[in-house]
């Protein structure tokens, strides 16, 4: 049996199990925050691929990412349809009820939602959750509102914290870690 190199408080567990679907925000969160623009104003965007693979790690946990975001770009959504993320709202400022809409799309409610931002578009989404969280870069107010704050940074693997978590919280952290060491 393998054994788990990650710990996290037992009340932070007890709050992740009933965690079916992952609302991220991506500038910020799923990136630094910082915006690239070449001469002929094309964006460009780091993603953290530690990140990426947690999410398709949640996905075999049958845990759904969804991402709400401001902006829209052909990098983002290149990146998110490799991730094989599906339910997406682009370009919203009003992000609870776009994330409304993709919790009535998937029968799910905000009992079962985890949301992770970094600024006040945030705000609405973490605050309705069952579980909030903020990466360690996140203005103070989502800090605030945040039951917990990873040690990461957007854009450095603070995702992929929160993906641990709830994988750690649902009993598949270690099923899916076995399948990686014979």
């Amino acid at each position: 049996m393998v054994h788990a190199a990650l710990q996290f408080p037992t009340e932070l567990l007890l709050q992740a199990q009933p965690v079916r679907v992952l609302f991220l925000d991506v500038d910020g969160v799923l990136t630094d925050g910082g915006l690239l623009f070449s001469e002929e104003g094309e964006t460009f965007k780091r993603f953290n691929t530690l990140d990426g693979h947690g999410i398709k790690l949640l996905q075999k946990a049958g845990i759904t990412p969804a991402v709400v975001t401001g902006r829209d770009s052909k990098p983002l959504r290149l990146r998110l349809a490799q991730l094989g993320v599906v339910h997406v709202r682009y370009g919203t400022e009003d992000k609870l009820p776009a994330a409304q809409s993709i919790l009535d799309a998937l029968g799910l409610d905000w009992s079962q939602a985890a949301a992770m931002g970094d600024d006040w578009p945030d705000l609405p989404m973490m605050q309705r959750s069952a579980l909030a969280c903020a990466p360690a870069n996140a203005h103070a107010e989502c800090a605030a509102l945040a039951h917990w704050v990873t040690p990461q940074a957007g854009g450095h693997g603070a995702v992929r914290a929160v993906c641990d978590l709830l994988l750690t919280a649902t009993g598949a952290y270690r099923r899916l870690l076995e399948t990686y060491l014979p």
